[in-house]
């Protein structure tokens, strides 16, 4: 489909289920629509050896599912996580809260089968978790947003659940407060799966009050006692039963789509950061927010959109490397998404010519720039 839509030059618009239509650039007009969404098949699957191939068209949902009949998992905790297909995710180089201890996408894709605008289908790497070394291809379909090619199929190294998870929250009167306690917990032996720090504005949404650090700690019951024990001598500590923190973490997984279903005008900023300048960020925001407090990615909820840009513009003046991600459809041609897209993007047009020479493929999805 791709090659023929090609081959007589029509413009294409590519996706899944497109739930992510909101984030990155707008969408333009297309001559045709092609959608993974139908590829739902587990190709081949090997507990014993820690890997799975699923084609693209899959969910997240439905591979967790599918993975923890074998206590396995692939922990990418994406938001719209039902909805979303792999390929999607990929494609947006989505990710959520047990980013610190387990990374994202590109730490799980072992190998990869691609779609191009020639007809052809092109493999990249294998079902082995150690691939031998060389051009990993599959690599620049992720974050790519579907401007070079289409996922097709995607091979995962998973890796095993904890045995035990306990969910830990701190709160706080002051940000000071809470990222001294940060500082202290990343610079002990304690290794949180999850770190995240919620802005009051958030905390309150979800039953809590003041500055939030949330941590998940996974492992055997010594490892998880030792943790809960050492946490709660920092401060004031609530320890979540299973089932309330199954909500508390799918509250925070999900916290932008419901977020942008409730504000039609509103926009979703990512700020990547280093962990000392997060407490500068946080400062300067009036608006719910949630920190990768391991990481430094920060996302800002903008009841505007136009706020959103405002903020944005400022930010970059201070050197903060920060994107609206999300955006009112309606909206995206009138704002500044991607300010400072950085020095490489002289090689990622590069890049988007060799794929996808005439323009044809997810115009202007990469921030209106690609």
């Amino acid at each position: 489909m791709l090659g023929a839509a090609a081959q007589s030059r029509h413009t294409i618009s590519l996706g899944g289920h497109f739930s992510k239509r909101q984030m990155a650039g707008p969408v333009e007009p297309s001559d045709v629509t092609i959608s993974t969404a139908r590829l739902q098949r587990v190709l081949q699957y090997e507990p014993s050896d820690l890997t799975i191939s699923v084609e693209a068209g899959i969910s997240h949902a439905e591979l967790s599912r599918t993975l923890a009949p074998h206590n396995q998992m692939v922990p990418l905790d994406p938001p719209f996580s039902e909805n979303a297909t792999i390929g999607g995710i990929l494609a947006a180089n989505s990710s959520g809260y047990r980013r610190r201890l387990h990374g994202t996408a590109r730490d799980f894709v072992i190998g990869m089968k691609f779609a191009t605008l020639e007809g052809k289908l092109v493999q990249s790497g294998g079902m082995v978790v150690k691939n031998v070394a060389g051009l990993d291809m599959g690599k620049l379909m992720i974050g790519s947003f579907g401007t070079l090619a289409a996922i097709a199929v995607v091979n995962f190294k998973v890796t095993p659940m904890p045995a035990v998870e306990r969910t830990c929250l701190l709160s706080f009167d002051s940000l000071t407060g809470a990222i001294e306690i940060r500082d202290r917990i990343l610079g002990s032996v304690l290794q949180p799966a999850a770190i995240d720090l919620l802005h009051p504005l958030v905390s309150a949404q979800l039953g809590y009050k003041g500055f939030l650090l949330a941590m998940q700690f996974g492992g055997n019951d010594a490892v998880v006692e030792r943790c809960q024990r050492e946490i709660s001598a920092l401060g004031r500590s609530i320890v979540l039963n299973a089932l309330d923190a199954a909500r508390f973490w799918n509250s925070i997984q999900e916290f932008t789509p419901r977020f942008l279903e409730k504000f039609r005008d509103g926009a979703v900023v990512r700020v990547s950061s280093t962990l000392t300048r997060l407490t500068e960020i946080f400062e300067s925001l009036e608006v719910p927010a949630i920190a990768r407090a391991g990481s430094g990615v920060s996302y800002a909820y903008f009841h505007r959109s136009a706020a959103a840009a405002k903020w944005v513009a400022a930010a970059v003046k201070k050197n903060w490397k920060a994107v609206i991600e999300f955006a009112p459809e309606a909206e995206k041609a009138h704002l500044d998404l991607w300010p400072a897209p950085g020095s490489d993007f002289a090689m990622m047009k590069k890049v988007k010519h060799m794929f996808d020479p005439n323009q044809l493929l997810n115009r202007g999805r990469l921030y209106r720039l690609l």
